[in-house]
């Protein structure tokens, strides 16, 4: 047949009613159970493939997945976190037969709307909230909606949703020790939004380990994550009297742009720097010299917060949803980038 094959083709060739064959097909009682494997093999045969549109209305499911990120595009297609998470987590729901709907959006405001809209006319049948703030007037909204949610990023106290999330202090207490058994006293950092949850963490415990240490100088400097403003952080860093021995950057972006500027700047890595990166990539393994980094399975994180989505949307609507499910942590993976500081 040259055009979509119908319930109605079905009826007609296993002689039955479209009810029964609607009944067959959604598993649903009202038909025996011949007849219900009668029609399901002619429907096999005939190549029928469900109308999704019409399924989701007949179920009450979008058999779909939110995401709405207040990122720029064109960041967004560089970085390369984004797009393993994205990939785990478009893994998992294709397997469960789930789409994936991703909007971006300029402002928390644009962001409240467009999960306000889709839960209104069940576009989704939950989301994922990215980039978790330390005030984030998200979670209680999508709480209140009672649009199925889960966190990516935590862990956040006192929420109403569940989170899945990875320790954040603990690679920070890592790095530091790491550097200073390798002499470095002189350490700065190039991180992320300050506003976000985990740079908040990160921001605290490198705090607290830097002072446990006794280090000469722990300098942190907040960024966008781009290439562009790393580079130029970097460049204020490493033309000041006392530049450091070592930086760390929060992502691996951020470091390869830093690793430039190092580069043009006549300043030797790991010579007369160390640099190490978050969230190893193909990109940080590319460089020269290769940048020692903190080792996520990102894919699989993405994979587990939506395995734990569609568990929430599964549960039953009295169920606890505020739990929280952490990660494997980080593991540093020393190269070529890093190397004991000259006295």
């Amino acid at each position: 047949m040259t055009r979509r094959v119908t319930i109605a083709d079905i009826a007609a060739a296993a002689g039955v009613s479209k009810g029964a064959v609607s009944y067959a097909l959604n598993g649903r009682p009202g038909v025996s159970d011949t007849t219900r494997a009668k029609i399901l093999a002619i429907a096999a045969e005939m190549g029928f493939v469900p109308n999704r549109a019409a399924r989701s209305l007949s179920v009450s499911s979008a058999q779909a997945v939110g995401i709405a990120l207040r990122r720029s595009a064109r960041t967004l297609g560089i970085e390369p976190y984004f797009m393993e998470l994205i990939s785990g987590i478009e893994s998992t729901l294709s397997a469960g037969s789930f789409g994936l709907t991703l909007q971006i959006v300029d402002t928390v405001e644009a962001e409240l709307e467009v999960y306000r809209r889709w839960w209104a006319e069940r576009r989704v049948d939950g989301v994922l909230l990215c980039d978790v703030g330390t005030d984030d007037r998200r979670l209680d909204y999508i709480a209140d909606l009672g649009l199925p949610a889960v966190a990516v990023g935590g862990p956040v106290q006192g929420a109403r949703l569940p989170a899945v999330w990875h320790d954040d202090a603990a690679p920070c207490r890592e790095i530091l020790e790491y550097l200073h058994a390798l002499g470095h006293r002189r350490i700065a950092r190039v991180a992320g939004f300050e506003h976000l949850l985990h740079t908040a963490i990160r921001d605290r415990a490198y705090a607290e380990t830097a002072a446990g240490l006794d280090l000469e100088s722990m300098e942190t400097h907040h960024s966008d994550y781009t290439g562009e403003q790393s580079a130029r952080i970097t460049r204020r860093i490493l033309s000041s009297s006392k530049r450091p021995t070592a930086i760390i950057f929060d992502n691996d972006v951020t470091a390869v742009a830093g690793l430039g500027v190092a580069h043009e700047l006549g300043i030797g890595v790991p010579d007369q720097l160390s640099i190490v990166a978050w969230d190893d990539s193909p990109l940080c393994r590319l460089t020269h010299p290769a940048l020692t980094s903190l080792t996520r399975d990102i894919t699989a994180y993405g994979s587990q917060c939506a395995e734990v989505l569609l568990s929430v949307i599964g549960a039953e609507p009295q169920a606890d949803r505020a739990f929280s499910v952490q990660s494997r942590p980080a593991q540093l993976s020393p190269r070529g980038s890093t190397a004991p500081a000259r006295t």
